[in-house]
C-alpha cells in the first residue's frame, strides 16, 4: 500500500516538475515565433541571426510537445537536451556569466529529465539501473 502511495506522489511530482518546465519552453517558443522585441535583441547579443527566430522557435514548439506527450516524451527529452546544450555553449560562446545565464539551460535540462524519471518508470531503471517493484 506504501509503495502505490510512493509512487503516484513520484508520478505527480514528476508532472508538476515536467510541467513546470514545459510552460517555460512553451512561452519561449512563443517568444521567437512571434518574434518579440525582446527576443529578437538578445539573439542579436549572443550572435544568432534574427532571421532564424521563427525557425528556432518551431524546433523548440515541435520538440517540447514531444516531450509533453507520454509515449514520445523520452524522445522529446532526449532532443530537447540537445537543444539546451547548444543554448549552454552559445552563452558561453559570448562570455555570459556562468552561473546565472551559461548553466540556467543545464538546469532546466535536469529537471526535464527529473520530471521525467519521476513520471516514467522505464527512464527511472534507466537511471538507477534497478528495475522499480511493480
Amino acid at each position: 500500500m506504501n509503495d502505490i502511495k510512493s509512487s503516484r506522489t513520484s508520478f505527480w511530482v514528476g508532472w508538476v516538475l515536467s510541467g513546470l518546465v514545459i510552460a517555460f519552453l512553451l512561452f519561449d517558443a512563443w517568444g521567437k515565433l512571434a518574434e518579440l522585441e525582446i527576443v529578437l535583441k538578445s539573439m542579436v547579443e549572443l550572435g544568432i541571426p534574427v532571421s532564424l527566430s521563427v525557425t528556432i522557435g518551431t524546433i523548440l514548439l515541435v520538440i517540447t510537445i514531444l516531450y509533453a506527450i507520454p509515449q514520445t516524451s523520452a524522445l522529446g527529452a532526449l532532443l530537447l537536451t540537445g537543444y539546451l546544450g547548444g543554448a549552454a555553449v552559445i552563452h558561453l560562446r559570448v562570455g555570459n556569466p556562468l552561473w546565472s545565464h551559461t548553466l540556467f539551460s543545464v538546469y532546466v535540462g535536469i529537471l526535464l529529465w527529473v520530471g521525467l524519471a519521476l513520471r516514467n518508470s522505464k527512464v527511472k531503471d534507466l537511471f538507477w539501473g534497478f528495475p522499480t517493484k511493480k
